[in-house]
């Protein structure tokens, strides 16, 4: 599913990935994790394409049999729209949209169908146990709702691959306990596979995969 070699990245003088090697297999869910500064975010950017190595021409990036690194701004912005999806710490819904509205976004941007796109965006939150907030906008949702819609988001266009950045560093135990199982529910139900970075050792610890890194390179799993 993601095969990446020798990713490294660096702003100015400084260096921050120093030429990760990963591979991660359909439908595993794998975590990330390392002090603050370790590179773990900058890794995450960079497999979900927002960012790309320094070193392009001696690195190496195939998505879902895709080489990433060798398509133009155009595709690879058709690329990420259907084949990855993001969650992040903070939910990122826009508060003038319902959630129905804020899980359709990507698939509008897919040129989707509106009636289609909308099946299935209530098929996501019904299953997410949402289907009483189609039209609340997200102002009027706890914050386990909100990123409960959030998740419903990365997932309308079924993509190859989702990637999260500190997906519950938002919430309280409880609602974080909850997201975590609702990631590997997905991953059962779908095939989903997930790319989780975190901090919550037991989110990490779950993963059927946990990567370390440490000042740029990943260590151990």
């Amino acid at each position: 599913m993601i095969h990446a070699i020798n990713i490294k990245k660096s702003f100015g003088n400084l260096q921050v990935l120093k030429g990760v090697d990963l591979s991660i297999n359909k439908g595993e869910v794998v975590s990330i994790v390392g002090a603050s500064g370790a590179g773990k975010t900058t890794l995450l950017q960079i497999l979900g394409t927002l960012d790309l190595p320094s070193n392009k021409k001696d690195s190496s990036l195939v998505i879902h049999d895709t080489m990433v690194t060798h398509l133009n701004d155009k595709a690879l912005a058709r690329f990420r729209n259907e084949h990855i999806g993001f969650i992040f710490q903070f939910h990122q819904l826009l508060p003038e949209f319902t959630a129905l509205e804020n899980v359709c976004i990507p698939a509008y941007i897919k040129k989707t169908p509106r009636a289609k796109a909308e099946k299935r965006a209530q098929e996501l939150l019904d299953f997410l146990g949402l289907s009483d907030r189609y039209h609340h906008k997200p102002n009027a949702l706890s914050g386990g709702e909100q990123q409960r819609v959030a998740v419903a988001r990365s997932l309308i266009n079924n993509p190859s691959v989702i990637l999260a950045d500190e997906p519950s560093g938002n919430l309280d135990s409880e609602t974080a306990d909850q997201l975590h199982q609702l990631f590997f529910k997905l991953r059962d139900e779908f095939g989903q596979t997930f790319v989780l970075v975190t901090h919550n050792t037991k989110l990490a610890n779950m993963a059927d995969r946990k990567l370390t890194m440490v000042d740029g390179l990943i260590v151990s799993e």
